[in-house]
């Protein structure tokens, strides 16, 4: 279900290649593209983590408006987007190993203005399995510019790999 196109009952996730470039070289991997929650998965690396070895939280900003972004350009029927504003707090640790998962849910979607928040979470086996919050952005988003048809390809490889 994740991941799959409207007419496939597919559990393939897309390529975040194709999706995001920047979450891709990450090792960053959707699992859910929709107007209502874009989703996905993270394992902490070396390349993720700060010299401690514990999730940047730099990384942490960067999944979290890469992933509002994505959903508002979804949600507003696939306008340019543009982050204005992004507010992270980091509660717990994600070591180094750990898998994380990240969620973005919209909170308003206007015509202009989108505000979208964005948990992640680790699982927690001291805790019973359940996910335990790492960290919850805020991130506000402009959406009410035209795409240009330069970007037609992005829009159908989207149109291809969301629910809608």
């Amino acid at each position: 279900m994740a991941g799959a196109t409207p007419s496939s009952s597919s559990c393939l996730p897309p390529p975040a290649a194709l999706v995001d470039r920047t979450l891709h070289a990450l090792g960053f991997r959707f699992t859910h593209i929709s107007p209502g929650k874009v989703a996905g998965r993270l394992k902490v690396t070396e390349t993720c983590c700060q010299p401690f070895n514990l999730l940047n939280g730099g990384v942490s900003a960067l999944v979290a408006e890469s992933l509002a972004s994505l959903g508002a350009y979804v949600a507003s029927d696939f306008q340019q987007v543009a982050g204005v504003q992004l507010s992270t707090n980091h509660v717990k640790a994600a070591l180094l190993g750990e898998e994380v998962e990240a969620e973005a849910c919209p909170i308003h979607v206007g015509r202009t203005i989108q505000v979208w928040e964005v948990q992640i979470r680790k699982m927690d086996s001291s805790t019973s399995g359940r996910n335990v919050l790492v960290s919850s952005s805020k991130v506000t988003i402009l959406c009410n510019r035209q795409t240009s048809q330069a970007h037609k390809d992005y829009e159908d490889t989207i149109k291809k790999y969301a629910k809608l």
